[in-house]
């Protein structure tokens, strides 16, 4: 088949009307299918159903450094909590703080943090304008969090390696505004990008203007693979401690994609003087986070090994889910050239590029047609995309058979779509 920009004007109509058709075949079946976000499914989350029942009635609740879970203290978590997180992130204990169900709360707080204390510096509320780099496309919440404290955003392009690190070090270096960089360093949302080696190097040796300038490293999908050729990760600690620079990181992970989204534990791994920063405003915040649960999941795992294991249940849930999108972009979408997208080996999205200017018709078109999809443009800052293009898909809801039908539906109104913007 020819592509799209290719044919005749009298060609592209007939195949609006034959596709059109199709649309309205659709329309009329009244569906309601959710693609929006990366929620994981009922067969992910009842995977964990036993973790509910792990602790023994008579259990004395004591644990190594605890001599009552049940009671108040321990506020930068237990140390059964913190082994099985260092293990997964490849740090000491001891730079491990364990706190409530989400990480995306501890980045929220530790925002707040440097605004309100500072580190080594003024309060950044106190700085005047201050400006964050942003990898695009990427996690809304993280832009979400930097625009709710008045945070300037400066959009940083996404590369096959990682952010364009020529872009990062000319501007860090340069400008004593910019305060940080969102990173989401393997699986990054939404492109499913794992950042090389290189990059790792090249963060980890930054030499920022702002002495108080600091990495906010997401690794939400540290372990999240879904296929046998997994990305891996250099461990930017590692690289950190060669260029003196450990107190520039603060990696924030949870299990809320591995055992329960709304009751799971996450943690933040720093160096002794973020911690030191962190528990000075902790200490006011809280008593200290929920032992119970954080114990829960220790007696469920034991260690890194039992997490892996139950991630490999995980896989065997979405790696068909992401051979059927990607398989379906592949069969209705190849050759048209009205889109590319993403192949990843791991994470929770797929992204897909329309045509510029047809993102928002795309979502807008599946909508109608009951299919659900993250806004377009909620993979950049303040919600603009630039080229009007990126849409992020989440095959992890569904069930599989409803995301073949969405996916259908996804694929003809990309088509619909790019004839619009040609005829």
């Amino acid at each position: 088949m020819l592509t799209y920009s290719s044919m005749d004007q009298e060609a592209r109509r007939e195949e609006y009307k034959k596709l059109s058709d199709a649309y309205a075949a659709y329309k009329e079946r009244g569906l309601s299918l959710n693609m929006a976000r990366g929620k994981p499914g009922a067969e992910q989350v009842s995977l964990s159903t036993g973790m509910l029942y792990v602790i023994p009635y008579n259990d004395d609740f004591k644990g190594e450094d605890c001599p009552d879970m049940r009671n108040y203290g321990g506020l930068d978590g237990i140390i059964e909590a913190k082994r099985i997180f260092a293990d997964m992130l490849g740090v000491l204990p001891e730079n491990i703080f364990v706190g409530g169900n989400s990480s995306l709360n501890m980045m929220f707080d530790t925002v707040a943090c440097l605004m309100e204390q500072g580190a080594g510096a003024e309060p950044w509320n106190k700085q005047g304008n201050i400006k964050f780099l942003c990898p695009v496309p990427g996690y809304d919440r993280h832009f979400g969090i930097t625009q709710y404290f008045g945070i300037e955003m400066i959009n940083v392009p996404m590369t096959a390696d990682g952010p364009d690190m020529d872009m990062v070090e000319k501007l860090v270096s340069s400008d004593s505004s910019i305060k940080g960089i969102w990173c989401t360093p393997k699986y990054s949302n939404p492109q499913g990008v794992t950042y090389s080696d290189e990059t790792v190097r090249r963060f980890a040796a930054l030499r920022p203007a702002a002495k108080d300038f600091r990495i906010m490293w997401d690794n939400a999908y540290a372990i999240h693979d879904i296929n046998d050729t997994p990305d891996t990760l250099l461990n930017i600690f590692d690289e950190a401690k060669k260029n003196g620079t450990e107190d520039m990181i603060l990696e924030f992970c949870s299990t809320s994609k591995i055992t329960f989204p709304g009751a799971g534990v996450a943690a933040i791994a720093a160096s002794e003087n973020n911690l030191k920063l962190l528990k000075k405003r902790y200490t006011f915040q809280t008593i200290g986070y929920d032992k119970l649960n954080m114990y829960r999941h220790f007696l469920y795992f034991k260690n890194l090994d039992g997490v892996l294991a139950h991630m490999q249940k995980h896989r065997e849930i979405l790696e068909p889910r992401f051979n059927m999108v990607t398989s379906m972009l592949d069969k209705n979408l190849s050759g048209l050239d009205v889109a590319t997208w993403t192949n990843p080996n791991g994470g929770y999205f797929v992204s897909v590029d329309v045509n510029k200017g047809c993102a928002k018709r795309v979502v807008a078109l599946c909508k109608e047609a009951g299919v659900i999809l993250t806004g377009a443009g909620a993979t950049y800052p303040y919600g603009k995309d630039p080229e009007d293009s990126n849409i992020r898909i989440a095959p992890t809801y569904p069930p599989i058979e409803e995301l073949e039908l969405a996916m259908e539906i996804f694929c003809l109104s990309v088509k619909l779509a790019a004839l619009e913007k040609l005829i």
